[in-house]
């Protein structure tokens, strides 16, 4: 697959959700095919139908496998992995056939990127519950693809071009925080993230800032003692194995250093420290990408938004954001 532009599959994410709108929105701007070779996952009906609320002249290409497609601007391939009825469906309200399309989505593209017949996949929206309800055992597209790809070991990121966040614990509750954390913890997630900027960001010595836990970065052990008996010890093994890190910082000025610049991302140790600064920032234009897959994956930063769903308004920036830094990890990604 020698090519300038790294092929990327994109899924539809929900049928019923926004996904559909944003894809034919996003594919339409010129910027996306100067950096990539789109390839949609997901529903030729779902697609034609959305055309009727969104303004756009894209043709798509329907194919039933990746050999049959032409990766024209004009015209975008569609690999058709499921046949819904759009006339039938409601728009914000799923139903088990959808969401056994979106996971089906999920699937294909996760075992095309495998078989390296795409150099990564982004995903559209979906929404858990309908995954549940569909009988998927998995609570979301990450914990899916990491189970399809074999991998335990793995962070999720939240990237922008003015500040980039990684998280230590992710969807559990705050109380249940502190009890989470361990140095060997914390070091894996430096690990993982220190590797991803230097194979898929292209840079040479990641400066990597550490966020404290408590106010203040427990002021000298006033406010909590977690700074010094489990994230300095992570960081000063991050050290010893040559990683750029900083020692824990008070919270509530890491990021703004960040955005100063003096750091190329921040490891935060719970899901709001580190997503409220960074929705603050980039609620529009963030890309979710996961960090420590044999594949290379990003996501928009939103969900399904099923109250705007069929109506025309979702904002594809985040889709086509999450597009273009796909395309730069696997422009970075040695071997492409």
């Amino acid at each position: 697959m020698k090519h300038t532009l790294p092929i990327i599959g994109i899924t539809m994410g929900d049928p019923v959700g926004i996904g559909p709108e944003i894809l034919l929105k996003a594919l339409a701007i010129k910027e996306v095919h100067a950096c990539c070779r789109p390839v949609i996952l997901g529903d030729l009906s779902i697609l034609e139908h959305a055309k009727t609320y969104v303004t756009s002249n894209l043709s798509l290409n329907p194919v039933t496998t990746m050999e049959h497609c032409c990766f024209s601007k004009e015209c975008v391939d569609i690999l058709t992995l499921s046949d819904l009825d759009a006339g039938v469906l409601v728009p914000g309200k799923p139903t088990v056939r959808t969401g056994k399309a979106m996971v089906g989505y999920i699937k294909e593209a996760t075992d095309l990127a495998l078989a390296g017949k795409i150099h990564a996949m982004v995903t559209c929206p979906i929404n858990k519950v309908s995954m549940k309800q569909s009988g998927s055992e998995f609570h979301g597209h990450t914990e899916l693809i990491a189970s399809r790809t074999g991998s335990d070991r793995y962070v999720m990121m939240m990237a922008g071009t003015r500040l980039s966040v990684v998280l230590v614990t992710i969807h559990i509750p705050f109380h249940e925080v502190a009890g989470m954390l361990s140095p060997e913890k914390i070091l894996d997630t430096i690990r993982i993230t220190g590797t991803a900027l230097k194979e898929r960001f292209g840079l040479a010595n990641p400066r990597i800032a550490v966020a404290a836990l408590n106010p203040h970065a427990g002021e000298e052990g006033l406010f909590g003692d977690q700074e010094r008996t489990i994230i300095k010890p992570a960081i000063d093994m991050a050290r010893k194995e040559g990683y750029n890190v900083s020692d824990a910082l008070a919270p509530d000025t890491v990021f703004y250093h960040a955005l100063e610049g003096l750091y190329d991302v921040v490891v935060c140790m719970y899901h709001d420290q580190g997503l409220i600064p960074f929705k603050m920032i980039h609620f529009k234009d963030g890309v979710n990408t996961t960090l420590g897959l044999p594949i290379i994956r990003t996501s928009v930063d939103h969900g399904t938004a099923y109250n705007i769903a069929g109506t025309g308004k979702a904002d594809p920036g985040s889709l086509i954001e999450a597009i273009k830094l796909a395309s730069v990890q696997a422009l970075n990604q040695k071997g492409i």
